[in-house]
């Protein structure tokens, strides 16, 4: 059986850190410990027990009617390999998901772990895709709110709506992402501004101020210059994308293209791919991976990568 070592780290793994991902780790050895013991179907067991952990979800709380049009319920299937982005978002994604594994360890310390993120940066550069991994990675739902659906539809009635989803936000345990959140952030002092929406801001920062839930909040928006300042201090961390540089336009293509590629120099493309975003060399591949099952070929062209790269660029100069 296990070492008294690896039980007690297994027991305080559970009991006082809550870190999920250390309880799995520790349980993985223990089986690799009893396999070379012999004990195969014991340690068969309880990696299945380990493998079978990773899919179960989380009980969800339906949201009520008048809600459910404006938050979406995802399964996140992101995987943080997938992320093509500067090393400092890296570093940055690992400190929120290790600090949420500590938050225990934390915690006795007079200490909290970031929750509150704001994500910054063009369409399709990856906040969205890095909600779904932060969800993915901490096995919690992952929860989408549509501001601008919030504030075109519900204008009169945005703060009581936004009163209900922090309501939920601190009975759910889960990741929330408050897509568009310039729909309302905009700055309070702007001429173009409105009562309500002055109203509708000086809620949410009261909302976000007061949550003391266990889920992680984030809200993206593509321009940081339109957000009210007094947001800034009420987030625990900024997250800024940019556009992928050309080694990360290389690794993209690299990674979505995969086995459909040709014999051709990926450097070659580069220049045609930079200044796109990742999701639209991301689509570019998928299109062109696409044209060649289709027309039941094997491989992706140098040709047919470069035409469809180029129309995407196009469409900035129509």
């Amino acid at each position: 059986m296990a070492n008294s070592t690896q039980i007690k780290a297994l027991i305080k793994a559970y009991l006082s850190d809550n870190n999920v991902d250390r309880f799995r780790t520790l349980s993985l050895q223990i089986a690799a410990h009893e396999a070379q013991k012999g004990h195969l179907s014991l340690a068969n067991e309880i990696k299945k027990i380990v493998d079978d952990s990773k899919n179960v979800t989380n009980k969800v709380i339906p949201f009520t009617p008048d809600l459910s049009d404006l938050v979406l319920l995802t399964t996140p299937k992101g995987k943080k390999c997938e992320l093509v982005i500067s090393k400092d978002l890296k570093d940055k994604i690992d400190r929120i998901l290790k600090e949420y594994y500590n938050k225990n360890k934390l915690s006795k310390y007079g200490l909290h772990n970031r929750r509150k993120l704001l994500l910054v940066g063009a369409p399709g550069t990856g906040k969205t895709m890095t909600a779904s991994v932060i969800a993915s990675e901490l096995n919690l739902p992952l929860y989408t709110i549509q501001m601008d659906r919030l504030v075109n539809k519900y204008m009169g009635e945005t703060s009581q709506k936004l009163r209900q989803i922090f309501d939920i936000i601190q009975k759910q345990k889960g990741i929330f992402l408050f897509d568009e959140f310039d729909a309302i952030g905009t700055e309070r002092a702007s001429e173009n501004d409105v009562g309500e929406m002055r109203r509708v801001l000086n809620s949410f920062l009261q909302f976000i101020e007061n949550d003391s839930s266990e889920s992680l909040i984030l809200a993206a928006t593509n321009n940081i210059s339109l957000l009210d300042q007094a947001l800034f201090r009420r987030f625990d961390d900024i997250l800024d994308y940019q556009k992928p540089t050309k080694e990360q336009i290389k690794l993209l293509l690299e990674n979505r293209l995969s086995n459909f590629r040709g014999k051709f120099d990926i450097n070659s493309i580069i220049t045609t791919a930079y200044g796109l975003s990742h999701s639209e060399i991301t689509q570019a591949c998928m299109d062109a991976i696409k044209e060649v099952i289709l027309d039941d070929k094997k491989k992706v062209t140098k040709t047919i990568l470069k035409r469809l790269l180029e129309d995407r660029k196009k469409a900035y100069r129509n």
